[in-house]
């Protein structure tokens, strides 16, 4: 029989809080959960539109109750560091060339963002008019 005299150094729960990328990266991870649930909202909330004024109107009052209206601004702020930190990590993960170049870091970001603020104009626009 032979015993494992390996010294393991136990590792703390909250090990990703001491340094900010690892807490960064825990919180992206964690912000899927909140992604999910905006989505589902989103989902509640087209449904609601489709059944007519009634529902609409009743999922409107549970949606501006204080803790479902807390939950969606936590989720909202999940939401943007979610997208921040997922745009951040593009250039990384895509190498991107134009005539045999390596389209530069700067210019993946800003199109990201410009397209970000593309759609998010055309569907505020929407929701607006």
């Amino acid at each position: 029989m032979s015993e494992d005299l390996t010294y393991r150094r136990p590792i703390s729960t909250w090990w990703w809080v001491r340094k900010r990328s690892y807490f960064l990266f825990v919180m992206r991870e964690l912000s899927s959960i909140f992604v999910a649930w905006l989505v589902l909202f989103l989902l509640l909330f087209i449904e609601a539109v489709f059944e007519g004024e009634d529902a609409y109107r009743a999922f409107l009052d549970r949606a501006s109750s204080g803790p479902l209206l807390l939950l969606n601004v936590v989720a909202f702020a999940f939401l943007l560091l979610h997208t921040i930190t997922w745009f951040g990590v593009t250039p990384q993960a895509m190498d991107l060339r134009v005539g045999g170049r390596k389209v530069p870091t700067v210019a993946v970001l800003g199109a990201q963002y410009a397209a970000l603020a593309v759609v998010s104009g055309f569907v505020f626009w929407l929701v607006a008019r």
